[in-house]
């Protein structure tokens, strides 16, 4: 069930939140083995907390809508007296002395923290199958990849293990496994959520965000986490807003845009799933407008060369003491991100205000900008090349190219699901919006799944 439904349910003591713990333990316990979600499962303190959130429950003490509900944290985010391992042997055995700050938030507003889910190891890679506790599987196909980096946070979401979790987003790693898995992610806008108590990837290009059922379930749950912090040098100092407030309300009237960017060597089962998106947007009575984003090349250059320099300067240590210990498909991406030239990273940041500046000259045309999560479904794990349009491209690159540009702008951008492909696998479309525009993706988001659901029940 998703977050409003249970919440509902369990606020009307319906449902106990020990109970639903074992359920979802239970459920753990069915199907970690098969896709290897979660790395470690944190079962006696959920059940412990679950415990403590009945008694309050019992006593008509209802912390909000996220009060008994058990959520999974991707294995990058610090969690007290819980292992944290990066998907690394280097980490293996590493347990924090303190709470995230997003987890501080989580748990005041009465989420369970059921377990650590997997990753590509050190966050740095799209697909998932990297990791020192083993490759993520895709719950649609297990010879499939879940996608990446947090790979087992969109997996367990996808094989109902739990209705939400977090994860994190550098190039994508939200948004690329909620497509491949068929699940919604959001990436807020940068500075949104707090990133404090977050192994680092690249210092200016991180986000920590949600991954949920429904477009409702994340706007819920980014109501939480979102809001200063003095330990995020990054962090955004901005009014605390509602983002479930535009959700329901019309969107007829409103105009979204079209780049020829990211319809560009595109799988045409994806094409024809977000076409269709597209035409039901029409039919609610919003304008479709082509847009020209003339910088789109300069900026994934700018993401590029901003996220090797900086994994470079969080991984000396990592590259100069670890290197038989960690995976050689990371270590030999993290030695060749060494290659980046000081001045190339400078002129990266130095462009970068006038870059992101001429991406948002679009939304003074537009309200939203629809596109392809991926180009693709999910390739095979261990898969590296893939033929689209007949041109071989790495996966890496297909997975990484239509979303990493707004890590390096900063913009939201929401994943949600829109279709499957003949395969049987997921295909995502992708919202985007100007900063701290996610009530508007979010009433974009929820009316196209509304839609959609009605569209694939008939």
């Amino acid at each position: 069930m998703d977050i409003f439904t249970t919440g509902k349910r369990i606020q009307k003591k319906e449902i106990s939140p020990v109970d639903l713990v074992k359920q979802s333990l239970k459920k753990v316990y069915e199907e970690n083995p098969k896709n290897n979600s979660f790395i470690t499962v944190s079962e006696d303190e959920a059940l412990k907390q679950a415990k403590v959130l009945e008694e309050e429950l019992t006593k008509g003490n209802i912390r909000g809508p996220l009060h008994g509900i058990p959520i999974a944290i991707k294995d990058l985010v610090y969690t007290k007296k819980i292992r944290t391992t990066m998907g690394s042997k280097v980490y293996e055995g590493f347990i924090p002395a303190f709470d995230a700050p997003v987890i501080e938030k989580l748990k005041a507003a009465g989420a369970i923290i059921i377990g650590k889910t997997n990753t590509h190891e050190f966050a740095y890679g799209p697909t998932g199958d990297r990791s020192y506790f083993g490759p993520c599987r895709n719950p649609h196909n297990l010879e499939k990849m879940s996608g990446g980096s947090s790979s087992g946070s969109a997996a367990a979401v996808a094989a109902d293990m739990v209705a939400a979790s977090i994860g994190t987003d550098t190039g994508g790693s939200i948004r690329i496994p909620s497509s491949a898995c068929g699940v919604v992610g959001m990436k807020p806008t940068f500075g949104l959520v707090s990133k404090a108590g977050v192994f680092k990837l690249a210092y200016t290009l991180d986000h920590t965000g949600p991954i949920t059922k429904t477009v409702k379930d994340s706007a819920i749950l980014l109501n939480i986490i979102a809001g200063y912090d003095s330990e995020d040098p990054y962090s955004l100092n901005k009014d605390k807003e509602d983002y479930l407030r535009l959700i329901g309300k019309k969107i007829s009237g409103k105009t979204v845009g079209i780049s020829s960017f990211y319809f560009n060597r595109i799988d045409e089962e994806v094409k024809r799933a977000v076409n269709k998106c597209i035409d039901i947007l029409k039919d609610m009575q919003v304008t479709v407008k082509e847009v020209d984003i003339p910088v789109m090349k300069e900026i994934a250059e700018a993401q590029s060369i901003t996220i090797k320099s900086e994994a470079s300067a969080v991984h000396v240590d990592t590259i100069n003491h670890h290197k038989n210990e960690i995976d050689e498909e990371v270590y030999q991406r993290l030695v060749n991100s060494q290659q980046v030239k000081g001045y190339e990273y400078a002129l990266a940041q130095l462009n970068r205000k006038k870059l992101v500046s001429q991406y948002n000259e679009i939304f003074s045309q537009i309200d939203v900008l629809i596109a392809p999560t991926l180009p693709i479904t999910a390739p095979a794990i261990g898969e590296r090349e893939i033929v689209i349009e007949g041109q071989k491209e790495s996966v890496q690159d297909a997975l990484l190219r239509l979303t990493s540009p707004t890590n390096y702008t900063g913009n939201p951008s929401l994943s949600i699901p829109c279709g499957k492909a003949q395969n049987g696998l997921p295909i995502g479309v992708q919202l985007i919006a100007k900063h701290e525009e996610e009530a508007l993706l979010y009433q974009f988001g929820n009316a196209l799944e509304e839609a959609l659901r009605i569209e694939l029940s008939i």
